[in-house]
């Protein structure tokens, strides 16, 4: 199959998840589309993906699951048929079930799923955590990833009759959870600029009082945190600082990239 287009769905608060689309996309050949879904649906739909075009959707991993926002704005994509690639990144705990479930909100949507990947950023809450990431090494496994889902595309004639990949996860997918922890900003630190409100993937940050946090509301993703030109916000406390030392001794060991093709198809150049 020659690829004409190539859509990228992508969830990315803090722009690491974005950067594994852009190079996993860019391997594949044909003109490249960005739908950025992580402020709202917008970015992407609704969104039929036609013949000849390839979907990459990629999500970061919150608690072991696709975020329920992700979730829902990628619900507008559809695709007959269609091969996508479904990539997810966590930050150096553990991907847990979200891989699996991206795989089968593709498939739900209509998509064959021809490969998955999940790869490491830096975590979100505990910035210690995969520190730096995607690094130099991430990025040359994305680009050699893209590479294999460029070459068994390619190879494919049509994808009724390729089997999905084995992926790692289970079903039921474990509960959605997360940790009661919000940044904010203090009230002397904070411009009242609005630009974090307006960034807030979930609208939860009250835009006549920015340097408030919507606990509710919140998932943790970091936005504010990188948006905010003043670097007002951050996460603070005693809690935080309790949970952040457990954390990052527990999950410091740096964990690799891992990627699911077909069985009987090799990825070249993984190393």
């Amino acid at each position: 199959m020659e690829i004409r287009n190539v859509h990228v769905a992508f969830f990315s608060a803090t722009y690491t998840t974005r950067a594994i689309a852009r190079q996993v996309s860019a391997r594949l050949g044909g003109s490249v589309a960005e739908h950025d879904i992580t402020n709202g649906s917008a970015g992407c739909g609704p969104l039929t993906v036609g013949g000849g075009d390839v979907l990459v959707a990629a999500v970061p991993v919150y608690a072991g699951r696709v975020p329920a926002l992700a979730r829902e704005r990628l619900s507008v994509v559809r695709g007959d048929g269609v091969p996508a690639v479904a990539v997810c990144v966590y930050g150096n705990r553990d991907y847990d079930d979200a891989l699996l479930e991206l795989c089968d909100i593709l498939g739900d949507g209509g998509f064959s799923v021809v490969a998955a990947g999940a790869f490491i950023g830096r975590h979100s809450i505990f910035p210690d955590m995969g520190a730096g990431r995607p690094d130099g090494d991430d990025m040359n496994r994305a680009a050699a990833f893209g590479d294999g889902c460029a070459r068994l595309i390619a190879s494919a004639r049509g994808f009724g009759g390729v089997l999905p990949p084995a992926v790692k996860g289970h079903r039921p997918y474990k509960e959605p959870g997360g940790l009661p922890l919000h940044p904010a900003a203090s009230v002397d630190e904070c411009s009242r600029c609005g630009v974090c409100a307006g960034q807030c993937p979930a609208g939860a940050i009250p835009a006549d009082r920015p340097y408030l946090t919507d606990g509710a509301a919140c998932i943790s993703c970091g936005r504010c945190i990188v948006a905010c030109p003043s670097h007002a916000r951050r996460y603070s406390g005693a809690l935080y600082d309790e949970v952040k030392a457990k954390f990052t001794a527990m999950f410091s060991a740096r964990r690799e990239p891992e990627t699911f093709f077909p069985e009987g198809f090799e990825l070249r150049g993984k190393n």
